[in-house]
């Protein structure tokens, strides 16, 4: 069955409305018609069965059916990361890879060897967002991952007070047997050239743990991929 995506917003009574873009998807792409069968999701957790109703230039109506449970169900462990900003579209595939193994949420980070300025990093926050609602689409997801605004690090680390995070890093931590997590846990990934001593320093005096994977050194978007599913593995839902 084909999924599309509507916000809580466009459902009304038993009649859900997409919008231009999923509209222009339905019947330019897919061309379907009117009668055909497909499903919603509204990135809250619901997925509905509908038939098509109507077909317009911007909208599409579509007619519910029922309720149907999401083919891809979310995961006990909930999993924040706060993964630095990286150039080009190693970011979008972090992104992409992150819904795909059931992320909660995302936090775009600013460090000190981030390649991308702030304000650079904001102007792709809806591209990214977009990324991910189309991973959700295609993973069976019914709920969208959050995407957070940019944050610096150092406000992050303030924010995190209390909190089961962890930072992972090429050198200067712990062996990963000593990570423990309940419910959920935020990682933070690093940069192209790793972690700045000032950092490092700074997650050390904010109790954050900080935690070495053997004598690997991963690239930055590998690390991000690779250490999320090890964690979704070993506290989630992933074995």
């Amino acid at each position: 069955m084909r999924r599309f995506f509507a916000p809580i917003n466009r459902f009304t009574d038993n009649i859900v409305t997409l919008d231009a873009d999923e509209t222009r998807h339905l019947r330019d792409v897919l061309r379907l018609n009117v009668g055909d069968e497909v499903s919603v999701f509204d990135g809250a957790g619901k997925e509905l069965a509908c038939t098509i109703r109507e077909i317009g230039k911007k909208e599409t109506m579509l007619s519910i059916t029922g309720e149907i449970e999401p083919s891809s169900q979310v995961s006990p462990f909930a999993i924040t990361i706060a993964a630095t900003v990286l150039n080009g579209e190693k970011y979008d595939l972090i992104v992409q890879k992150a819904v795909e193994l059931g992320v909660t949420k995302l936090i775009p980070l600013i460090t000190i060897r981030c390649d991308v300025k702030q304000k650079d990093a904001a102007r792709r926050l809806e591209r990214w967002r977009r990324i991910a609602m189309e991973a959700t689409k295609q993973t069976g997801r019914a709920k969208l991952m959050e995407i957070a605004e940019p944050a610096d690090f150092d406000r992050l680390l303030n924010e995190l007070k209390d909190e089961n995070a962890v930072l992972f890093s090429e050198r200067d931590g712990v062996d990963f047997t000593t990570i423990t997590a309940d419910k959920k846990i935020t990682a933070l990934y690093g940069p192209k050239g790793g972690w700045d001593d000032v950092e490092l320093k700074m997650a050390a005096e904010h109790d954050i743990d900080i935690v070495t994977l053997g004598g690997r050194i991963l690239r930055a978007e590998t690390a991000a991929i690779a250490i999320t599913a090890i964690l979704q593995h070993r506290f989630g839902d992933l074995n």
